[in-house]
């Protein structure tokens, strides 16, 4: 009978809410989330560019920038879980990426949640 159940809930029913659940982190992974790498990254940005369900960022492709986006990139998947996060860096010293997208909506959570990372990048420069 279960299985009948889990047969006839609709596709995405279990979809986390469009909202930041801070609990997810301890206060102290919060601090660190919100109040250093979240500003930290923001002066990060190289360049932003607009994809169909989301935005990708571009950051240095330094061992250090990587690192500090990579934590970002595990927190911010423990307190918003409906993002998909990528990290890409191209071949032969290329650039280095982070990818946020996810199902209909986030594009529009991304700019209203990190709508300071994108203010704070040329927007001349990033399409």
């Amino acid at each position: 009978m279960l299985l009948f159940a889990v047969l006839l809930t609709p596709l995405g029913a279990q979809d986390s809410p469009f909202a930041c659940n801070r609990t997810a982190l301890t206060a102290q992974d919060r601090k660190r989330h919100f109040d250093e790498l979240g500003p930290m990254l923001r002066t990060l940005v190289k360049s932003i560019r607009e994809v169909p369900d989301g935005y990708e960022f571009q950051f240095a492709s330094d061992p250090a920038t990587y690192r500090l986006v990579a934590e970002w990139a595990a927190g911010e998947h423990l307190c918003c879980p409906f993002f998909d996060i990528d990290l890409r860096q191209e071949r032969e010293k290329g650039a280095f990426w982070m990818r946020l997208t996810g199902r209909a909506g986030v594009k529009q959570f991304i700019e209203s949640d990190l709508g300071k990372w994108m203010s704070a990048v040329d927007h001349g420069a990033q399409r």
